[in-house]
């Protein structure tokens, strides 16, 4: 099926402000339509590009039919999805929402309007369950637990890393690497932006039940384990001396229970009579050392790389550096003051 024409949005530089929206879906025709209907009266100048991925229902008639621009990415995962819309559209500001209508929509043009007004890059939508049932059991722990990991690792205050609503600049969206597949894509999201240590703000937003017919691809063990996976990948990548120091002090704790029996006995009797023992001992400080080492090096690695995101985060302008929401109809039609 071809897809629709892209809308040519204005040259940011030459203040155009152009708001898209991108709504990543998998068989959600029950829910869609409102989702676009919600936000095309949220953001009456912004431009929604429902990505459709491999659906098997009528998600793309049902899109198309309410006023979005429908677009296809064949191959499966959010991760994916995203990687494809934030390479092919281009805009000022962009808002990324899911398409099973449990985010609350109608909030997008204040999310846009903070954006704006204070110059951030990344807004994220923290969900504030308006019923029992909108968590999936366990999924709200799950997500607790993950947020501490990621707090703890990465230094920064994490309150919603899973949250599938955000407001990006720009600059943010144009240097997101986008390497995950799945839903993984939410955590890179939220490292990326701790990494540049972008302006950002955490916003509550409505968060509900889903349209009957409508179910969650989110599979609870699967893609917990998956995604705390690509937190330690993400750990291993972007903490590299930590992650190192850590294994070379675990190898030099079981390295000292080792040796000092050893050691004692040898300055007890002038013996070693366990040559096993001390040699293991002493090629797991040997290791513990080559290990750090290695961190290091890494880590000499890894600052070049934050340079070269920096600079490539800087090649576009900011939201303050485009003129105010009100002087740009696009933006200006569909954020309330």
């Amino acid at each position: 099926m071809p897809e629709d024409p892209q809308p040519r949005p204005q040259d940011p530089t030459g203040g155009g402000g152009r708001v898209a929206v991108v709504v990543p879906c998998l068989d959600e025709a029950a829910a869609v339509g409102k989702v676009v209907d919600d936000l095309r009266a949220a953001l009456p100048g912004a431009v929604v590009y429902v990505y459709d991925n491999a659906s098997t229902d009528r998600t793309a008639e049902v899109a198309r039919a309410h006023g979005a621009v429908v677009r296809h990415e064949p191959r499966p995962g959010k991760g994916n999805v995203i990687r494809r819309a934030f390479a092919d559209v281009e805009a000022d500001t962009y808002v990324l929402i899911d398409g099973d209508d449990t985010y609350d929509a109608s909030v997008a043009g204040e999310l846009v309007r903070l954006l704006l007004d204070e110059g951030l890059d990344h807004v994220v939508g923290v969900r504030e369950a308006g019923t029992l049932t909108a968590y999936r059991r366990g999924h709200a722990a799950g997500n607790r637990a993950l947020n501490t990991v990621v707090s703890r690792v990465f230094g920064t205050p994490v309150t919603d890393m899973l949250s599938g609503y955000r407001v990006m600049s720009r600059r943010f969206v144009k240097s997101f690497p986008a390497i995950s597949r799945g839903f993984e894509v939410e955590t890179e999201l939220t490292v990326h932006a701790v990494n540049l240590r972008v302006p950002q703000r955490e916003v509550p937003v409505g968060f509900r039940d889903r349209a009957e017919g409508s179910e969650s691809k989110l599979r609870t063990y699967r893609d917990g384990w998956r995604i705390l996976s690509w937190i330690l990948r993400l750990a291993r990548y972007e903490r590299p001396l930590l992650v190192h120091a850590v294994i070379g002090a675990l190898l030099v704790l079981v390295a000292l229970a080792l040796g000092i029996p050893v050691v004692a006995e040898f300055a007890e009797t002038g013996l070693v009579p366990r040559f096993p023992t001390a040699i293991l001992a002493t090629g797991l400080v040997l290791v513990a050392v080559l290990v750090t080492a290695v961190g290091v090096i890494l880590d000499a690695v890894h600052r070049a790389s934050d340079e070269a995101s920096r600079l490539a985060y800087l090649q576009h302008p900011g939201s303050l550096q485009h003129p105010a929401a009100s002087s740009c109809p696009d933006v200006a039609a569909g954020v309330p003051r």
